[in-house]
């Protein structure tokens, strides 16, 4: 059993697929990290973003061993690679309801959110994607996220108390 994190402006109570954003790292749902300072730190910044609510931490019990038993497909990026780095670039470029790719959990590195301007190189060719792996990398300690794509896979994560 793995505790992770969701850090917001607000208390997550029931985990809402619908106002999951698009573009993001692993496609449109909702992440997580297992460590809380990180998420604390996504916390401060949505909280600044959007100026209201209080950085808040919600914590989620996930049993990996259950997901896979269930059958649920999950993708995972031990580390970052060109694979990795790749699959970021589909997914923010994905502006549609339809998920493009076909995991219920994606597992792997944060990539580094300043960095939209690498992205847009990369897709007009002046970038390469070895070069790009680079650029993405998050600046910090290594940051692992939790993608859960569909409703299967939210409903394997138990929120819990701190």
């Amino acid at each position: 059993m793995k505790r992770l994190y969701h850090g917001s402006n607000v208390t997550i109570e029931r985990i809402d697929l619908s106002r999951s954003k698009r573009g993001k790292d692993f496609g449109q749902g909702f992440y997580l990290n297992a460590n809380p300072k990180q998420a604390m730190e996504m916390a401060v910044r949505t909280t600044r973003f959007l100026n209201e609510g209080e950085p808040t931490l919600s914590c989620f019990e996930f049993d990996e061993d259950k997901a896979t038993k269930n059958g649920l497909n999950i993708k995972i990026f031990s580390d970052y690679s060109e694979e990795w780095a790749e699959f970021v670039v589909m997914n923010r470029k994905n502006n549609s309801d339809v998920p493009a790719h076909p995991y219920d959990i994606v597992i792997g590195p944060i990539a580094d959110d300043t960095v939209g301007v690498q992205i847009r190189r990369f897709i007009m060719g002046y970038l390469s994607a070895s070069a790009l792996v680079e650029e993405l990398r998050f600046r910090g300690d290594h940051a692992v996220q939790y993608f859960f794509g569909t409703t299967k896979a939210v409903e394997l994560l138990k929120r819990i108390e701190l």
